[in-house]
């Protein structure tokens, strides 16, 4: 019952990634984010990964899907640092979440709660001619803290998938090693069939 029930909240913490992650997906898809777009995608892939393999018993992939929980955590904690400005860390560069393709910033920066856009016009000379100047007042919540609420979400769901990724890699462990103590695969347990009595072969006597 308790591997039942690890297996179960696995399967439940990995269903309540996925949707927490397409969510923000697709988001940083809508404000051309690609360094976030590109890690996320890999993480669904390796969630679902983990998803079959808690289902159909596989603790090699629920084992690469705990390895992945780590740099996912990682990943997470710097954009909190480069959305909160630790260190040299700027929330208004455009090499790391854009890959300096783009000038584009989080979608939640123009449309978070609140928040009123007004076009500056005349732009300043310094603005490129293919993008607009714009003036952002009135956020309830500033774009950054969106960003920040949504990998600490991410980071608390990755902690619990780790702690019970680990679990139910070690109850799959002990029930694969429970079945081979009981002659699962064990080969010296076996013992072809025996003769029956009218079969076996009986002494014979020659009548002098």
């Amino acid at each position: 019952m308790g591997c039942c029930s690890g297996r179960c909240t696995l399967a439940f913490i990995c269903g309540m990634q996925l949707i927490s992650i397409l969510e923000r997906q697709i988001f940083d898809f809508l404000g051309y984010q690609w360094a976030p777009i590109l890690t996320n995608f890999v993480h669904i892939i390796i969630v679902i990964l983990g998803l079959f393999g808690t289902v159909q018993f596989r603790p090699r992939y629920v084992t690469g899907y705990a390895v992945w929980l780590v740099l996912w955590v990682t990943w997470n904690v710097f954009i909190i640092c480069f959305y909160l400005e630790v260190g040299d860390l700027s929330k208004d560069s455009d090499l790391i979440m854009t890959f300096n393709m783009s000038m584009h910033r989080s979608w939640w920066m123009e449309n978070g709660p609140g928040c009123r856009v007004t076009l500056v016009t005349p732009p300043p000379s310094w603005a490129p001619e293919d993008h607009r100047y714009i003036s952002i007042a009135g956020c309830l919540l500033e774009y950054q803290y969106v960003e920040v609420a949504h990998s600490s979400l991410q980071i608390l769901l990755a902690l619990v998938g780790f702690i019970y990724a680990c679990y139910v890699v070690k109850l799959i462990s002990e029930e694969e090693d429970s079945f081979d103590f009981i002659g699962g695969f064990d080969s010296y347990g076996y013992q072809g069939p025996q003769k029956t009595s009218h079969l076996q072969l009986q002494p014979m006597y020659m009548a002098k």
